[in-house]
């Protein structure tokens, strides 16, 4: 049975590890609506994520995703471990931080 088309995949190796984005929407946004986007990222994963997936925040748009830890792995090299842990990324500059949010 073949794979069902789940449409383009984000690939996440053309994106360089960053530690700066989130003072950089911190700074764009404030404190408290970089904050809340983090927490509905973080909603996201608890209504529809698993186990094996990690919640993602363009930060451009404050647009959410879920994104497989496997392929965060693969692609990157990071180890996404724990809770509360967010994907940033910046289609804009190329970037992406991993983001403890605990």
């Amino acid at each position: 049975m073949a794979e069902p088309n789940l449409g383009p995949r984000l690939d996440l190796a053309r994106f360089t590890p960053v530690n700066h984005l989130w003072p950089e929407l911190v700074e764009r946004l404030g404190l408290e609506r970089s904050s809340r986007a983090v927490q509905q990222a973080l909603d996201l994963q608890a209504m529809h994520g698993t186990a094996a997936t990690l919640p993602l925040l363009l930060v451009e748009t404050c647009g959410l995703a879920l994104v497989p830890l496997e392929q965060l792995r693969l692609q990157t090299g990071l180890v996404g471990a724990g809770e509360r842990l967010v994907l940033l990324l910046s289609q804009r500059s190329g970037c992406l931080q991993l983001l403890s949010s605990g």
